[in-house]
């Protein structure tokens, strides 16, 4: 059978050539000369496809544990959930009682993932392509006999008596959608399916306005290697006890907890000072951390801790104060002096800021490295150099 839309069959072609990428591999030609070779023994577009599959299967690599063997197009890797993140998230999906529903479902990331705990999996995406693409990841992944595929609208789906996973499009328009009224499916049909089915999982972006959106469900925020990757709205019997939560991976630490039983409390610098990871930030569980530690906050107004003693803790990056000065590029200029380093790195996050002017303008005439933050010290602007703690 012949299908009908070509970016299907131009994959279905590259899967019967893998000699096309071995010769693309092992090319020490310009790029000029390795397409001209290639068009002389394959058509023009199997080539164009064919180097733009190995650029993202490289750039895949940090993303996917099977990443150089992996089918991606431009926009699915960019928005696929990375393989730590999905595998987090899969384990939720155990108490399934019936095949999980993957929607929006991409490349397969999650339906993979969610697959590889014994479940199965219904992965439905508009695009044909998209369910050619999940079914050649799930083989490579060894679980393609538990997923199955769909090429439709999900809103056309009776999705009754499933858990469903979610990945609304972000991007309907040219633009990155921040509002998820914005998203497609909207946010109607996301509020919609908290009440029609027993459980899921939506993934948001964590820039998103999903605060207030989503009644008795609980958000997680989930960062990896210290980016905040996703907001997950966990519903129904997959959601937990607590509305917020934070998942920091690759170290699998969680904090969950309900941001209004926890207050700032603010106390003077100390010897360490600690940048907290921005799960932690965005869930809103700041002050909770704080209790739970021991720590206590710079001002009200910033989300820089400190402490007395160094506490180790993956929910946020110590460092050893080294100095206070006056938000002053003059008094700034005059302590690297006297103590040279060679690199500065500058941190802020409600003080105003060129980091890169400013750098200019400081003498890095000597060897290591230092912190400058630039941040409120109960009220007052001050500059923190400090150095990161190492294990």
């Amino acid at each position: 059978m012949t299908l009908q839309d070509p970016e299907s069959e131009i994959l279905l072609q590259l899967q019967k050539h893998p000699e096309l990428f071995a010769a693309i591999e092992s090319s020490d030609e310009s790029e000029f000369k390795r397409q001209q070779s290639l068009r002389e023994k394959y058509p023009a577009e199997l080539v164009r496809a064919a180097l733009t599959l190995c650029e993202l299967r490289s750039k895949a690599k940090d993303k996917f544990s099977k990443g150089d063997q992996m089918w991606f197009d431009r926009k699915g890797l960019e928005q696929s959930t990375p393989e730590a993140v999905a595998n987090h998230k899969a384990k939720r999906f155990q108490h399934a009682t019936s095949p999980i529903y993957d929607l929006c479902s991409g490349i397969g990331s999650d339906s993979i993932a969610m697959a590889s705990v014994g479940k199965n999996v219904h992965s439905v995406d508009e695009l044909p392509v998209a369910g050619i693409r999940t079914m050649l990841n799930a083989a490579i992944y060894g679980v393609q006999d538990r997923i199955t595929t769909e090429a439709c609208d999900v809103r056309s789906l009776d999705l009754g008596g499933h858990w469903i996973h979610i990945d609304p499009d972000r991007r309907s328009s040219q633009k990155r959608a921040v509002r998820l009224e914005d998203y497609e499916p909207p946010l109607e049909f996301l509020q919609q399916l908290t009440e029609s089915t027993p459980a899921g999982a939506m993934k948001l972006s964590p820039a998103s306005n999903f605060g207030g959106k989503f009644q008795n469900c609980e958000i997680e925020l989930i960062s990896l290697n210290g980016e905040c990757k996703e907001a997950t709205v966990w519903y129904g019997d997959a959601a937990g006890e607590c509305d917020w939560t934070a998942t920091i991976l690759p170290a699998g630490y969680t904090l969950t907890a309900n941001p209004w039983d926890h207050y700032p409390r603010v106390g003077e610098l100390n010897d360490y000072m600690y940048d907290p990871d921005p799960a932690i930030v965005r869930a809103g569980l700041l002050d909770a951390l704080a209790d739970q530690i021991g720590l206590t906050r710079l001002d009200d107004a910033e989300e820089y801790l400190t402490s007395a003693k160094l506490i180790s803790t993956p929910a946020a990056t110590p460092f050893r104060v080294l100095a206070t000065l006056p938000n002053n590029a003059k008094e700034m200029r005059k302590y690297f002096r006297d103590h040279p380093v060679g690199e500065v790195e500058i941190k802020c996050r409600h003080v105003p800021t060129n980091a890169d002017q400013l750098r200019k303008k400081l003498p890095l005439k000597g060897h290591g490295r230092a912190t400058l933050f630039i941040a409120r010290l109960q009220g007052k602007t001050k500059a923190v150099v400090a150095e990161r703690v190492t294990a």
